[in-house]
């Protein structure tokens, strides 16, 4: 017997490591690098929001609409790169939460907990709108005689049902079947976009420059807008306890799922402006400008098969945005932040039951009751993308300026991340602040929701802070334990 061989028979032991992880209860590295991708791809889902957020951004940039997602495409990127640098060196379920948490302290922490649960809740409600807004108009082609509202909360009711049962099941399958349904509604619309290039014609500089020049604010507010068709590219770093390889695995899904979702988001933006600039008609009064592109040039039956992929697409967004949501609830739960039933686990199918019914019982509530109120789903998802993108970006802020000085701490600081951490944290920050000046004064109800939402996560917070209550737990991350370490011998307590 060799030395090697003695040493794996009868190792000495190590009683550094404890006999469970933080987060256990969930199933632990069981995702393999291609699920860990769709949950990303789908929690952006960019089938859906190549042919709805650019509607959006042209509201608000109008001829500066391809600057304004060059401009977020290359912000997205920058916050990709910050994330990764505690991606490459935690595996967490609380994501942002959990990395402000490391860098910042814990009241960062709190602060991007409540701010991601905003992004991921109301893009989660913002996805089902937008599939009952789609399933709608398929439903109004086969029988028109059905009232549109009803039409809307039967779509919404469906979708509801599909996500309980995905979410309760677990991770894989929600996963592969986000990953077949982004694959075949993006095969959809690039083959839609193509179609529609060769039929606009030659390629038009001025959807790229308008003649009357570019103005700041107008990309600025745009370019925020745009963000918000990448918001999600993180979420996969929710799955960081039941991914495997998760520093590795990880960050290429949060870059490469960027890469790919800014291409497609180029490519649709052109085609849109390029596309209602060759028909005479104005992009921002339309309600599916791709379907009146492909109406207009004769590719009619194309666009009833592009809504259906971009219903679906909606619904894997849903999926992946409300699983991302539990995770971070779950992890919230085990810190002791949030009640302790959210970090309760299913027996069987290992997923975090205990945040997976309130959260779907209240994301499905509210569209259904926005709906039944007599307000369309189009005009709904509006305020709800504001809510959401201020969530989201402010969480991104935050953990930006973590970074920095999480790296300092662990002394692996180096100048190209805290360039491009703050960089990115400068820069989001500014589109934030003039996007909401914008849409405020367009009268869009979205912004003083958020900045509610906003006040009361901050006196939630301070309340917590003087309660006095232990938030040294916060920022629980998963740990390697005792029966996974040669001769691991779990230590006492």
């Amino acid at each position: 017997m060799t030395a090697l061989e003695r040493a794996i028979a009868r190792p000495d032991p190590v009683h550094e490591f404890a006999a469970t992880s933080p987060l256990d209860g969930l199933e632990r590295r069981t995702v393999g690098f291609a699920d860990v991708l769709a949950q990303s791809v789908a929690a952006v889902a960019p089938a859906a929001a190549a042919t709805t957020v650019i509607l959006l951004v042209a509201g608000a940039a109008g001829g500066a609409t391809l600057p304004a997602v060059a401009l977020a495409t290359v912000l997205a990127l920058l916050v990709a790169g910050t994330v990764t640098q505690f991606t490459r060196r935690l595996a967490a379920s609380g994501s942002l939460y959990t990395y402000a948490a490391r860098g910042l302290g814990p009241t960062a922490g709190l602060a991007t907990g409540a701010a991601i649960i905003v992004g991921y809740a109301f893009i989660s409600v913002f996805a089902l709108l937008g599939g009952a807004h789609y399933l709608s108009m398929l439903l109004a082609r086969v029988a028109p005689g059905v009232p549109a509202p009803l039409a809307a909360i039967a779509a919404l009711v469906g979708e509801a049902a599909v996500l309980a049962v995905v979410l309760v099941r677990g991770i894989r399958l929600s996963a592969r079947i986000a990953l077949i349904v982004e694959s075949v509604s993006v095969a959809l619309i690039v083959t839609l976009l193509t179609a529609l290039l060769v039929q606009i014609g030659p390629f038009d500089i001025s959807a790229i420059l308008p003649p009357g020049g570019v103005s700041v604010s107008a990309v600025a507010a745009g370019a925020v807008l745009a963000l918000t068709a990448f918001v999600g590219f993180e979420s996969s770093a929710t799955l960081g306890v039941e991914a495997r390889a998760p520093l590795r695995n990880i960050p290429r899904a949060i870059v490469g799922t960027v890469l790919v979702a800014g291409a497609l988001y180029l490519l649709a933006a052109y085609t849109q402006v390029a596309g209602f600039a060759a028909i005479g008609r104005d992009l921002v009064t339309s309600a599916a400008p791709i379907d009146e592109l492909a109406g207009a040039f004769g590719l009619a039956p194309w666009a009833a098969a592009a809504d259906v992929g971009i219903a679906a697409s909606f619904l894997a967004c849903a999926i992946a945005s409300t699983t991302a949501l539990t995770r971070v609830l779950f992890a919230m739960g085990r810190d002791g932040v949030g009640p302790h039933f959210l970090g309760r686990t299913h027996p069987r199918h290992r997923t975090p039951i205990g945040a997976v019914w309130p959260t779907v019982t209240a994301i499905a509530a509210l569209p259904v009751v926005i709906v039944a109120l007599g307000v369309r789903p189009w005009d709904a998802m509006g305020a709800v993308i504001v809510i959401s993108a201020v969530g989201y970006i402010t969480a991104y802020a935050i953990v930006c300026a973590a970074a920095p000085v999480f790296l300092r701490r662990i002394g692996e600081t180096t100048v190209a991340a805290t360039v491009v951490a703050a960089t990115a944290a400068i820069a989001i920050v500014g589109c934030l602040a003039v996007y909401l000046v914008v849409e405020a004064q367009q009268g869009n109800p979205g912004v003083w929701i958020s900045l509610g939402l906003g006040g009361l996560a901050g006196a939630l917070i301070a309340w917590r802070r003087r309660s006095g209550a232990p938030l040294d737990g916060i920022g629980g991350y998963d740990e390697p334990t005792a029966s996974h370490v040669l001769g691991g011998v779990a230590r006492d307590g």
